[in-house]
């Protein structure tokens, strides 16, 4: 079984009932947009790629005559708790043609991760894939191929809001998977 086959059944199994269904009306991405994503940033990795190919997008996205909106993804943010949207393809697209400025928060050595390049994410450096459940105000997920010396290309940057920081959650978007899997999907568990 592959990694996104894995994700996607335990986060299936772990999803509550109303949002299971509201999901199971998501289908994948068209060749078309999965190659232009493809096209734009040749590194994006396989396992984004196939998740697309599954659900092309749970923000606000619309499938036929339904709009849906369920988080299926999740962060360090509260302990792992924080849910967050999957963007669609095109949203990824648009969304990463904007420069993510850290120069404002590097006077603040925790602000930024030493592994992010002190210039920024720079358009075509980086593939923002996610949304907090916030609207996206708050936090967001990004694929990182243009980092510094200390860190990989390919590493997930979490951005949080209030205080600003940037920080690097996983190495790559695999890993990224695999945290969330192994932390048994803990961002869908309800408050007490």
């Amino acid at each position: 079984m592959n990694l996104v086959t894995h994700y996607l059944d335990g986060l299936r199994a772990a999803l509550p009932a109303d949002e299971l269904e509201e999901l199971q009306k998501a289908h994948g991405a068209t060749k078309e947009d999965l190659e232009q994503l493809r096209s734009t940033y040749p590194n994006c990795p396989e396992s984004l790629l196939t998740l697309l190919q599954q659900i092309d997008g749970t923000f606000w996205r619309t499938y036929g005559e339904s709009k849906i909106a369920v988080c299926v993804l999740g962060s360090d943010v509260e302990d792992g708790r924080y849910p967050y949207y999957l963007l669609s393809t095109q949203q990824m697209i648009e969304s990463s043609k904007e420069e993510q400025d850290v120069s404002y928060l590097l006077e603040d050595e925790d602000a930024v991760d030493p592994k992010i390049n002190q210039e920024g994410l720079l358009p075509g450096t980086y593939i923002h894939f996610s949304d907090c459940m916030n609207n996206g105000g708050t936090s967001s997920l990004y694929i990182d191929f243009n980092p510094s010396d200390k860190g990989v290309s390919g590493q997930i940057v979490r951005f949080l809001h209030d205080l600003d920081e940037y920080e690097v959650i996983a190495t790559g978007f695999d890993g990224y998977l695999q945290n969330i899997i192994d932390r048994g999907f803990i961002f869908l568990e309800e408050e007490e």
